[in-house]
């Protein structure tokens, strides 16, 4: 009785651990770059970073 749920935790775990990487390998990830938001002149959120203004040169 007790090697059966012995074997039945660590199967479980098994399966858990393999589930994991699975989604690990499945992730679309990305880090910083993909987690970034812009707010436009509008307000409105977006992903793209807003254009520096250039600055005229003062001579």
């Amino acid at each position: 009785m007790k090697k059966q749920l012995d074997a039945n935790r660590k199967k479980k775990k098994n399966e858990k651990a393999e589930r994991k990487q699975e989604r690990k390998e499945n992730s679309a990830g990305g880090g910083l770059e993909n987690m970034m938001a812009y707010v436009n002149e509008f307000g409105e959120i977006t992903s793209t970073p807003p254009e520096k203004p250039k600055l005229k040169d003062q001579e």
